[in-house]
C-alpha cells in the first residue's frame, strides 16, 4: 500500500523524486528498463519494504517459476535520495540476471564482473548507523568493524582478534561512548547503558 510522506513521518522528497512507494515502484521499472543486463524484466517483481533496518535492498529468488522480487527499503531510499539509491537497483539488478542466469547470486567474481559493467556497487551500502563498533587498538592499524546487535564478537571481545593484523579490539557503543573488551565489559556496559541499548 502507497503511503505519502505525511503519513510516514519523513521530510518532503527533492522535487522530481518519487513521494510514494508506489512511485518508487514505478520510476525503479523505468530506471530498471535502462539497465543493460540482459534481464527479462517479465521475470522480475518489485516491492517495497518498510521492515528492513540495514538492508537497502534484496533480490529474493523464487526457484519454483524462475522468477525474481526485488524488494527496495523505503527507508533506504528516504536516506539516499533517488541519484543514490539507483546504484542500489542496479546492485539488485545483478543479483536479479545472477538468479536467473545461473540459479544462485553472490558477491563473488562473476558478481564483480557483472556489477563493475553497470557501474553497480559490489556490495549495497548499509543506511541506518550501527549500535556498535569494533575497532582495533594497534597502532597503525585503522581496522573498524559496523555491529548492529550484540553478535559473539561484541558480547565476548577477548575471543576474537582484529581482521587486519589480528590484535585486540575494543568495542564501542556508538550512541553512548561505552567501550569494552572482556565479557564482563560488555555485560557491565550493558547493564550501565540499560534501556538506551
Amino acid at each position: 500500500m502507497a503511503s505519502d510522506d505525511s503519513q510516514s513521518g519523513v521530510g518532503a522528497a527533492a522535487e522530481d523524486e518519487p513521494r510514494t512507494e508506489a512511485e518508487l515502484l514505478d520510476r525503479a521499472r523505468e530506471y530498471a528498463a535502462t539497465v543493460d543486463l540482459g534481464v527479462d524484466l517479465d521475470d522480475v517483481s518489485w516491492e517495497v519494504s518498510r521492515r528492513a533496518k540495514r538492508r537497502a535492498g534484496a533480490a529474493v529468488y523464487h526457484p519454483a517459476d524462475e522468477s525474481v522480487t526485488i524488494r527496495l527499503t523505503w527507508a533506504a531510499y528516504r536516506s539516499f535520495g533517488w541519484d543514490e539509491f539507483t546504484d542500489v537497483i542496479r546492485h539488485e539488478l545483478v543479483h536479479a540476471w545472477e538468479f536467473l542466469e545461473h540459479g544462485e547470486s553472490g558477491h563473488g567474481e562473476r558478481f564483480r564482473a557483472m556489477a563493475d559493467s553497470v557501474g553497480a556497487s559490489r556490495h549495497c551500502p548499509s543506511f541506518s548507523v550501527p549500535r556498535l563498533q569494533l575497532l582495533c587498538t594497534a597502532t597503525g592499524c585503522d581496522w573498524t568493524v559496523d555491529r548492529f546487535k550484540a553478535s559473539k564478537t561484541v558480547r565476548e571481545p577477548e575471543k576474537h582478534r582484529c581482521g587486519a593484523c589480528g590484535s585486540r579490539y575494543v568495542v564501542e557503543h556508538v550512541d553512548t561512548g561505552e567501550r569494552w573488551r572482556t565479557t564482563l565489559g560488555y555485560e557491565g556496559a550493558r547493564e550501565r547503558i540499560g534501556d538506551d541499548w
